[in-house]
Formats: C-alpha cells, sequence, structure tokens
C-alpha cells in the first residue's frame, strides 16, 4: 500500500495535468509519513556512524566532523516534525561533544617563550652572530665595550617602541637654585592682624526674649477662645466638632497651631473634649452658665488634650467633612 502511495504521488508530480484536487488526502498523508520515516533512518544512521567513528573524528586531522555537520544541515532543511528535530538535537549535542574534545587536543604550546631562540635573535639583531660559532661562552669573556654597544642597541630599539616623556634636566628653569632661608612662621599674627584691620568681630550672643512668645501665644489663645465662647452663646444646646473647628482646609500648618491653641482652653478648663454617639471628638463648655465669666480649673482634672495628625489624615478629614471653610479665622 505504502509504494502504491508512493508511486502515485511520483506520477502526480511528473505529470502536469495531475492537480492536487485528484490526489486522496488519505495517499498525501501516506508519502508525508514515508517521507518522514526516512528522515529519521538517515538520522539515527548519522549518529551511529559518528558514534562508531568517534576516535577518528577527534583527530584533529581529520574532517570527519564538518562532513557529518554538513550532511545533518542537508537532513535538517526536510525537517517538519517534532520527532525528526528531536533527532537533530541529539546529533548536535554528540558533535559539540566531539567538538569539544576535538579542541582540547589541539597544540597549546605556541604561547612558550623560548630562551635560546631568543637569545639567537638578539645576536643576530645586534650584529654579534658571529659569537655563535665561538660558543655561548664567548659573550662573557668578550670586553666591555661589546656589552655597552650591545644594550645600547637593545635599549635604542625598545625605546622606540614605547611611549614615554621626555626627562627635565633643569626642573627649576635656567636660573641657578640655591637653598632658601628658612623664614619665621607668622600666620596667626598675620590672620589677627588682619582682623583688627578689617573689623571683623565675632557676632555677638543674643538672650531670647522668651516673653515675648508667651505672650503672642496667650493673645491667640485668647482670640481663639473669644471664637469658641462666641459659638457656645449662639448655639448653647449644640456642641461644636472638634474637627471642623479646628481644621483649617487651606492651610496644614495653621491647622496644627490651631490644635496646639484649643489643647490650652481645654487645659484652663473653658472647654471640653468627649465623643459624641458616632465616637467622633466634640467641643463643649464646663458650664453653659458660666461661660462668659470663666470657670475655676481646680475643680476639674486639668488635661491638655492634643492629638496627632498626618498630612495625609488632614487631608481626609477635610473631604469626609467636606470642610471648605476654616471657623478660626487667620489674625493677620
Amino acid at each position: 500500500m505504502k509504494v502504491e502511495a508512493a508511486a502515485v504521488a511520483d506520477a502526480c508530480s511528473d505529470d502536469l495535468s495531475c492537480g492536487e484536487a485528484d490526489i486522496d488526502p488519505s495517499l498525501l498523508e501516506l508519502v508525508d509519513e514515508e517521507k518522514c520515516r526516512s528522515i529519521r533512518k538517515q538520522y539515527r544512521q548519522l549518529i551511529y556512524n559518528v558514534q562508531q567513528n568517534r576516535d577518528d573524528i577527534v583527530n584533529t586531522a581529520s574532517e570527519s566532523l564538518t562532513e557529518a555537520l554538513e550532511e545533518a544541515n542537508v537532513l535538517f532543511d526536510a525537517v517538519s516534525r517534532t520527532r525528526e528535530a528531536a533527532l537533530d538535537a541529539q546529533f548536535l549535542v554528540l558533535a559539540s561533544d566531539l567538538g569539544k574534545e576535538k579542541a582540547k587536543q589541539l597544540n597549546s604550546d605556541m604561547s612558550l617563550f623560548n630562551q635560546v631562540a631568543f637569545c639567537d635573535f638578539l645576536l643576530i639583531f645586534v650584529g654579534l652572530n658571529w659569537m655563535e660559532d665561538d660558543g655561548r661562552d664567548a659573550l662573557s669573556d668578550c670586553d666591555d665595550n661589546i656589552v655597552r654597544s650591545f644594550w645600547e642597541t637593545v635599549q635604542k630599539e625598545a625605546t622606540s617602541w614605547m611611549l614615554q616623556a621626555e626627562t627635565f634636566h633643569f626642573i627649576f628653569g635656567s636660573f641657578k637654585s640655591e637653598p632658601s632661608a628658612r623664614k619665621p612662621r607668622l600666620e596667626h599674627r598675620k590672620r589677627v592682624y588682619r582682623m583688627e584691620e578689617n573689623g571683623d568681630m565675632p557676632t555677638k550672643l543674643r538672650k531670647l526674649d522668651l516673653c515675648s512668645n508667651q505672650e503672642a501665644t496667650e493673645k491667640e489663645v485668647e482670640r481663639i477662645l473669644g471664637l469658641l465662647q462666641t459659638y457656645f452663646q449662639k448655639y448653647p444646646d449644640t456642641p461644636v466638632s472638634y474637627f471642623e473647628f479646628v481644621i483649617d482646609p487651606n492651610s496644614f500648618s495653621r491647622t496644627v497651631e490651631n490644635i496646639f491653641y484649643v489643647s490650652f482652653i481645654v487645659r484652663d478648663g473653658f472647654a471640653r473634649i468627649r465623643l459624641d454617639q458616632d465616637r467622633l471628638p466634640i467641643l463643649e463648655p464646663i458650664n453653659i452658665n458660666h461661660v462668659g465669666e470663666g470657670n475655676d480649673s481646680s475643680s476639674h482634672c486639668r488635661k491638655q488634650g492634643v492629638i496627632s495628625l498626618s498630612l495625609q489624615d488632614w487631608k481626609n478629614i477635610v473631604a469626609t467633612f467636606e470642610i471648605s471653610e476654616a471657623m478660626i479665622t487667620n489674625s493677620y
């Protein structure tokens, strides 16, 4: 059946009038299978031959490995399936191992330095090759002029291949250099003289006036307390939200200052902070009947309410409570 399919395929390829539509697909499949089987057979035969002739291929003078690679390249042009590609990969692994062994057998002694040959070359180069006939010991018996001439010739040739800067014979110029007399060190005296001449004096320390800062803080606390008391008088039954009172939607630094100032109001007993039913902080007066008169701070526990607030927390509070205007306006 396989032979008949191959014959039909060959006949169709030779006859131009025979089209692909007249060939049975099953016959084409049989032809492709037969072709792939032939490729696999050739790959296996190639791998077997390379393994059998391993010693001959590893020999550096042999070209068998190159011929095997060329044959594998020809077979790979017809590969169209995975099974044949796997055999090609198997052959490449085998060929790479053989190539590695072949490279190890190459002569790597070419970089060794031959001292005898180098000495002979030097003698020929400087014109002393006549000494070779007298033996190696003749160089030690010759006079100093020959030795000096030998090294001068070698030095002249060697310096022509090396880049070097010319040496300075007179490093101090054309004048006659004489050791200068050592002068006494007057650096400290010069420095003091220049300071007195220029009038550079250290900056005098100034005592920090803490009273002025304290007075400014007290004035700001009193101003914010007035705003809070005004709100309590206007809405006596409605506590004010702590966040809505201290938050300035336009300034984070101003919000931190408001929290600081409100803490003094809470400490002095003019208001207190508690949580409402939603667990949110609110400000309310200690005694609503004496808001304007003040309270006896000794009758209440002095606690200065200060909270930690980051920049991201400030942004979240402004967005959550929809604060668009600050209740504590700027005094400037």
